[in-house]
């Protein structure tokens, strides 16, 4: 219930100071577990992709913002959102992630791990890549274009879903991860 309240609020202030502009709602799987993976270049990233969705989102958040137990209890209770230890192998929050896809839902990750300070594109961190696999779940690129100035145009383009099924039931290594994260971010290239 909070999660929809804050969705729409959030929804109705971005309309007002940004001029949203989002294609490719059709792509997104109307059910079903898959991982929502943007480019990431603001800390207003999470709440406009949130809002913009048709799906819940369960977002995968750094773990700092979950130390102030106001904004620990929003983002957690009120949000969904579960925290990650970055530069870790936090296998707290991939039993978390994979829990959420064998139920069905949306997570969403940014595969970059941290905001990219000059808008290019960094590395995929592993973790997605595992995710999709293990999770059995499709990665959806999105690619969000915008200099989030007052009043400024935000595109966003949500691409076609990504399946890994080719690395289904191996043991994946590190190269494996790589070319997946690859992939993830030439299709996230293509939307920007």
């Amino acid at each position: 219930m909070f999660y929809y309240i804050a969705k729409y609020i959030v929804l109705f202030i971005i309309n007002i100071i940004f001029r949203i502009e989002v294609d490719g709602y059709e792509n997104i799987p109307a059910n079903g577990p898959v991982i929502i993976c943007p480019n990431h270049i603001s800390f207003l990233d999470p709440p406009i992709v949130g809002a913009i969705f048709t799906r819940r989102i369960f977002f995968m958040a750094k773990a700092e913002l979950f130390k102030n137990p106001l904004f620990r209890f929003v983002l957690n209770k009120g949000l969904g959102a579960f925290p990650v230890k970055r530069g870790t192998s936090d296998l707290t929050a991939i039993k978390i992630a994979l829990n959420h896809l064998k139920k069905g839902h949306a997570i969403g990750i940014f595969p970059e791990g941290t905001r990219s300070k000059t808008g290019q594109l960094q590395k995929a961190e592993p973790g997605v890549s595992l995710l999709s696999v293990k999770g059995k779940a499709p990665v959806l690129p999105v690619g969000i274009k915008s200099n989030y100035k007052l009043f400024s145009k935000v595109t966003i383009k949500i691409g076609k879903p990504i399946y890994f099924e080719e690395y289904q039931n191996m043991h994946l290594t590190s190269q494996d991860m790589a070319n997946i994260g690859e992939k993830i971010m030439l299709e996230i290239s293509k939307l920007i």
